[in-house]
């Protein structure tokens, strides 16, 4: 730490106050066997110069590859304005007041955020934000079994095309809440959920439907046919997005006329760095009709007593900070920093800015795919349209080809073995608006060397 204002002659005087002989005592309440007494292979302490010193050493040894991993993160150019404003002391201090009223600048930030996000999704309120996107989807599901009260199962329908990771933490998180999810299968030809998979459901008491747009494959699903199923027999839906799509996708509020009732997402495309993956934020928005039943807290905007505009916590369930037992949700907080971040970014970039990025990463991950698979041994594996990922088949295992592909500065993707080991020997791959045609050319060579070297071993 930069500054530790206690010198031993404080702690004595504060142990001697609450009369006890040594901050060991303090914690005489945890067994002798839990305590860890000394910390193996932790190094000698180092000063700020030499912490310095060793950090920018090994920043330096990771040196700057190419990335082609999406898989739910996104390497997206952020303008350097974007962070300079985020780190000013008026944003960067500012986290999650309580009397958030006294923070009128923070307020109006997290305003602007909640309408730019409900106006992006096409719903008509948002929350301050969440945790992270997974996160944001359990709480969805939560959400949706409360606010459903045409439903009493507790069942929700969760596609495989949905992030594998995401499925995991909604199961980890609302598995023991009494919520039950039913896995719905894939097209393996078109890497999407295919409506006639939901007719089995037709007549049975269903609480919610998950659809992903794009999904996981970064294949676009058909979100009117799904929503409308849903629809038409009172079970609520459940989008998750990426935001920068939506720059350039139907808006889930619009789907099938009706739209979505809940839409959650990772928040990271909107300017915030990879940063070896976190912290990130999730959002969640959605209709007024269940306003009372989403998680966090809501800013509004009003007049005093004077007539003067103001913004205050119009919404947030306080048993959530008091009585936790009967708290709509465990969430009481919200990613300030991050949100302040995807806020400046939203405004420097604008509708067309968005746009702009959203239709360059599709044309860059077009023009990947092309020359991936003039790659002998490569192929596309789905028929359906993607947005800025797709996946590839290769003729041997995916994990060998990475490695020497980063032997060669070149992170080429993720791997598929591991949660789809039906598609065989299957790499996700991603290009945004910060790869250029000599990037991927230098990726299909690289490609090209590893998989005519393996052949010949």
């Amino acid at each position: 730490m930069a500054f530790i204002p206690h010198t031993a002659a404080d702690v004595a005087e504060m142990l001697a106050r609450i009369g006890v002989k040594s901050i060991d005592e303090l914690f005489d309440e945890i067994p002798a066997s839990l305590r860890v007494r000394s910390l193996a292979g932790v190094p000698p302490a180092m000063n700020e110069q030499q912490i310095g010193r060793l950090m920018s050493e090994r920043a330096r040894s990771d040196g700057r590859p190419l990335c082609f991993i999406g898989a739910g993160a996104y390497e997206h150019h952020i303008p350097s304005a974007v962070w300079a404003v985020t780190t000013r002391g008026e944003f960067y201090s500012a986290y999650t007041p309580y009397q958030a009223e006294a923070s009128q600048g923070t307020l109006q930030l997290v305003y602007e955020y909640q309408t730019m996000i409900a106006s992006l999704t096409g719903m008509e309120v948002a929350n301050a934000s969440l945790y992270d996107g997974a996160s944001a989807l359990a709480e969805a599901c939560l959400m949706a079994v409360r606010a459903n009260r045409k439903s009493k199962s507790q069942r929700i329908l969760m596609p495989r095309t949905v992030h594998p990771h995401y499925r995991r933490v909604t199961v980890a998180t609302a598995g023991n809440q009494a919520l039950r999810f039913e896995e719905l299968p894939y097209s393996q030809a078109e890497g999407r959920t295919l409506p006639a998979a939901l007719a089995r459901y037709d007549g049975e008491d269903v609480s919610a439907l998950v659809i992903q747009q794009p999904n996981f494959f970064g294949v676009l699903e058909d979100v009117d046919a799904l929503s409308a199923w849903a629809r038409e027999r009172g079970i609520f839906v459940i989008a998750v997005v990426n935001p920068t799509s939506l720059a350039l996708l139907k808006a889930p509020g619009e789907w099938d006329a009706g739209g979505a009732d809940i839409v959650v997402g990772e928040g990271q495309p909107l300017g915030v760095p990879l940063s070896s993956g976190g912290p990130y934020f999730g959002f969640m928005a959605t209709r007024m009709a269940h306003v009372r039943q989403m998680p966090g807290r809501i800013v509004g905007r009003t007049v005093d007593a004077s007539g003067r505009e103001g913004f205050t916590l119009t919404l947030q369930a306080r048993e959530q900070h008091i009585r936790r037992a009967r708290a709509t949700s465990n969430i009481c907080t919200n990613q300030g920093l991050l949100v302040t971040a995807a806020t400046i970014y939203m405004s420097i970039m604008g509708p067309q800015g968005l746009s702009r990025v959203a239709a360059a990463s599709h044309a860059r991950t077009t023009e990947l795919v092309g020359a991936l698979a003039r790659v002998p041994g490569v192929r596309g594996v789905f028929s359906a349209a993607y947005f800025h990922e797709a996946v590839l088949g290769l003729d041997r295992p995916v994990a060998p080809v990475l490695q020497r592909l980063a032997d060669r500065g070149i992170l080429a993707g993720f791997d598929l073995a591991e949660h789809y080991p039906e598609l065989g020997h299957a790499l996700l791959v991603c290009a945004t608006e910060t790869k250029t045609s000599a990037d991927i050319e230098r990726y299909a060579a690289a490609l090209a060397e590893v998989m005519k070297a393996a052949r010949a071993a």
